[in-house]
């Protein structure tokens, strides 16, 4: 993550937690006044996320992975087709049998 990804983070975070609106505008000025260099898209870019996502929705969902979804998706549409065309075979792994005291020779209680 970039410094500008992260300053505007931060300044949407504070924007949404004073209940105030999230603009570009209001967002470089926070960016300014914590004395943050940052390209000049970045709050533009931000602002237009926060016009058609709620934060609060982005904070609850930060553990869902939701960017990962449509590549597994991609993924198993083709594993899918693959599997359709063979039949899937579970293959039975054997447990190695553990050696008893038995075959040594002696026991605990000898």
């Amino acid at each position: 993550m970039s410094i500008g990804e992260t300053a505007c983070s931060y300044a949407a975070l504070i924007l949404h937690e004073e209940g105030i609106s999230t603009t570009s505008e209001k967002i470089n000025t926070l960016v300014k006044a914590a004395n943050v260099e940052i390209e000049s898209y970045w709050p533009a870019l931000f602002a237009k996320l926060f016009e058609k996502m709620n934060v609060e929705d982005l904070i609850s969902n930060i553990g869902a992975g939701g960017g990962g979804a449509p590549v597994a998706a991609a993924s198993s549409a083709a594993s899918s087709s693959a599997a359709a065309a063979a039949p899937v075979v579970e293959e039975k792994k054997e447990e190695p049998k553990e050696e008893s005291d038995d075959d040594m020779g002696f026991s605990l209680f000898d």
